[in-house]
């Protein structure tokens, strides 16, 4: 995992920031990172309060999907996105490396299986970044949060737990009830 120092900002305010502590910040926020050739890094903070960005959870205090909780579940759908897309590159690097020929037979089933679980794994993964490209969209069109049977909001918690959900969890118990009961007859 990659760690960025910070330069210029007060030990108290922040002393390390790690990669995954950014896709939480909005894009909106003057925040500039740029990695030099080499591995030195230059971080630009022209924020007032970088702790109460970083730190920031939606809240029930505060208006439903207000500015910064869309801003907030939109760079956490994009952080989620991005891993999705490094680790569906790394796999395939690793799939181009690893095409040599087992001799054993054991070794080579096994291999083959490992192959079969990745590319399933990379399979589900791809569905989910459409559902994340759907949710992204949903935040644009100001549609993000609400329920998709009911138009009543989705609780903060649930969306924090599971950015992509499209029900709340009332609608979704019911969905889920009722899709048991025809799966059953």
């Amino acid at each position: 995992m990659q760690t960025i120092l910070s330069y210029g900002i007060g030990a108290k305010d922040l002393s390390l920031i790690n990669d995954r502590c950014f896709a939480c910040l909005p894009a909106r926020d003057s925040l500039t990172i740029q990695a030099a050739i080499g591995g030195a890094l230059e971080l630009s903070l022209l924020m007032s309060s970088v702790e109460n960005l970083v730190e920031y959870r939606p809240s029930d205090d505060e208006p439903f999907m207000n500015p910064r909780q869309r801003d907030y579940f939109r760079a956490k759908l994009n952080g989620w996105k991005e891993d999705i897309l490094r680790e569906s590159r790394e796999t395939l690097d690793s799939l181009q490396e690893e095409s040599t020929n087992h001799p054993d037979m054991a070794d080579r089933a096994s291999s083959e299986s490992d192959r079969s679980l990745e590319l399933r794994t990379r399979d589900r993964q791809r569905k989910l970044i459409s559902k994340i490209d759907a949710a992204i969209k949903r935040i644009d069109d100001n549609t993000y949060g609400y329920c998709e049977e009911t138009g009543e909001p989705i609780g903060l918690a649930r969306l924090d737990a599971r950015p992509i959900a499209t029900l709340s969890l009332e609608a979704q118990e019911m969905h889920e009830r009722h899709e048991k009961v025809y799966r059953d007859e």
